[in-house]
């Protein structure tokens, strides 16, 4: 076990060793100013154990002259020097820090505060008269304590003032850490010391020991280190390039000028991770404001996330503001996780089309630029009813006198047959009702709920019909002329129930509302079995007559209330035709 050295006369008791080197004759002890009680640390050149010898005394007094000068708090201050029998000993300030050496990882944020805080001693440094380089900064040689205060240490090698190195100087410094220029014995500038910092701070960035970062320079004393720091930005990777130049000219010309270029983006930039990567708009009607919302988050430690929205350009866009129609809020953010609203407003859009356009974000990120895919589908025009609407009930008129006139027919004809033709019709009546039971059964199973309602609703009125024959009506004979007239309406019943909710639905698909579809195809149907049973019995019947003429008058204010409704949302779409924004 090394005893150690006895200075108790010079007033300082030592406590423990830092570090040695023994073929250059150097310990560093850390020990106790026995008159302060403050720790101190004793540099001892041990000359007598050593291949040293007192002619080296002159480099320390150089050493210990330079460091009376400096004042900086980034630099332990000289207090102290004595000679002893094995050498020379240099009295310093101590700092409870330990040096970058020392196996420990850094946060990008406190990478780059060391950075500032050690270009921050060398400006003090570089604005001495003269200048004073280093000449050995490395990591061994650059302390940081637990609040990250930076200091520089072990002046031994530097010197003041710029130019050539003496031949006797050129080994002195640490390979890998040389510029070229002091390892060639070429003159030497305020950038030479940039060279060494550079290179630590690529140790720390790299995880690298100070005996293997000589692994990263290349025959030409290029430094290839971009593919160990994959997640380090542009910015800080074109920064450390330049001051690891192997071309002085290349280099920061000094530290002011290297601290003014330091990026002031983070270390390690943030990443932008995205709820959605596409969003889907579904217009229910013309003209309606559609929002998402889209969640961007940073799990990226001690960095903040800054971006812009842009929409990327399109062919079909206008240019002008006032054509605008996707807006995000916020445009701009600060913040690890946002949450952005985006709106589309279809009103400036062509109906029955889908839309394809892209959102561009613009990030502080490795990526820089990231692309959000919207699709907006919009929905169909609709249609007028002098175009389709009157058409179809038209057509399911038509149809219903048709079937009503036939019904009337065959039961005139079996009443003539059969001598009992308003059985025949009241078998017709409760046949009739039953088939529009049966269809509304069968479109209700398949769907079609609207439709289903029209046939029973149908069939309630032919409820009413049957109970008026029951009490005004005179039945002669009742038979075979009933089950007759009942299958002969049960089959009308059941292909009109389906003509009309066939026509319910089509109008509904086209915009037209519910409670009109309802009541103009009920009364259309009416209107068309009306006539049908006129012109097969004549229009002298009560019942026919009575239910035209209230049918008729029904469906004309029906028709009235359907073209205008129709009209008024489509004419405001009709007269932009022009103006609207293609897909």
């Amino acid at each position: 076990m090394d005893t150690f050295p006895d200075f108790s006369a010079y007033h300082y008791q030592v406590e423990q060793e830092l570090g040695q080197n023994r073929a250059g004759g150097r310990v560093t002890y850390l020990a106790t100013d026995l008159r302060t009680r403050q720790p101190v640390v004793i540099k001892q050149f041990q000359f007598a154990r050593s291949d040293s010898t007192w002619l080296n005394y002159d480099a320390y007094d150089r050493e210990i002259q330079l460091l009376k000068q400096l004042d900086h708090p980034g630099i332990p201050r000289y207090l102290d020097s004595f000679q002893t029998a094995d050498g020379f000993c240099m009295v310093q300030e101590y700092k409870p820090a330990t040096a970058l050496s020392t196996s420990r990882s850094f946060s990008p944020a406190e990478v780059q505060q060391i950075a500032v805080k050690a270009l921050e001693v060398l400006v003090y440094l570089q604005s001495l008269t003269p200048p004073i380089i280093h000449r050995d900064i490395k990591p061994e040689n650059i302390l940081v304590n637990e609040a990250r205060e930076v200091y520089l240490v072990d002046f031994g090698f530097a010197r003041i003032g710029e130019g050539e190195v003496g031949v006797s100087s050129v080994v002195k410094g640490t390979l890998g850490f040389m510029p070229p220029e002091q390892l060639f014995n070429r003159q030497l500038t305020e950038a030479s010391d940039l060279y060494g910092l550079g290179m630590t701070l690529i140790c720390l960035l790299t995880n690298r020991k100070s005996d293997q970062i000589g692994d990263l320079v290349d025959i030409s004393y290029r430094v290839s280190f971009k593919h160990l720091v994959p997640k380090l930005s542009p910015q800080w990777v074109n920064w450390l390039e330049k001051m690891v130049e192997p071309r002085l000219k290349d280099r920061f010309p000094n530290a002011a000028t290297a601290l003014a270029a330091l990026p002031i983006a983070d270390l390690h930039p943030p990443e932008a991770q995205f709820s959605h990567s596409q969003l889907e708009f579904h217009a229910g009607r013309l003209g309606q404001q559609l929002t998402q919302a889209i969640t961007i988050t940073n799990s990226v430690p001690d960095t903040l996330l800054e971006g812009h929205w842009e929409v990327a350009a399109h062919p079909n866009d206008p240019v002008t503001e006032l054509y605008c129609w996707i807006a995000v809020d916020p445009k701009t953010f600060k913040g690890n996780r946002v949450n952005c609203q985006i709106t589309v407003d279809t009103s400036k859009l062509m109906a029955g089309k889908t839309y394809q356009r892209k959102l561009l974000l613009h990030a502080n990120t490795q990526a820089k630029v990231y692309s959000v895919n919207l699709h907006i589908h919009t929905p169909r025009l609709p249609i007028q009813p002098g175009l389709f609407s009157y058409g179809l009930l038209a057509g399911l008129g038509l149809f219903s006198l048709i079937i009503s006139w036939l019904i009337s027919w065959v039961i005139l004809v079996m009443g003539t047959v059969a001598g009992s033709a308003d059985a025949a019709s009241l078998g017709a009546v409760v046949g009739a009702a039953i088939g529009l039971e049966g269809a509304a059964w069968l479109m209700q199973s398949s769907g079609w709920r609207t439709g289903a309602s029209a046939s029973t609703l149908a069939a309630v009125g032919l409820g009413g019909a049957f109970l008026t024959q029951v009490l005004f009506g005179s039945f002669s004979s009742m038979g075979s002329s009933v089950i007759l007239g009942a299958v002969i309406g049960a089959v009308g019943g059941a292909i009109a129930g389906i003509a009309m909710g066939l026509v319910v639905e089509k109008l509904l698909t086209r915009g037209c509302k519910k409670r009109l579809a309802l009541a103009s195809t009920i009364l259309m149907t009416l209107l068309g079995s009306s006539l049908g049973v006129c012109f097969s019995m004549g229009f002298g019947h009560a019942v026919g007559l009575w239910v035209l003429v209230t049918s008729g008058l029904g469906l004309g204010v029906c028709l009235t209330q359907l073209l205008p409704k129709s009209n008024a949302a489509i004419f405001p779409i009709r007269k932009m035709g022009g103006l609207l924004i293609k897909p």
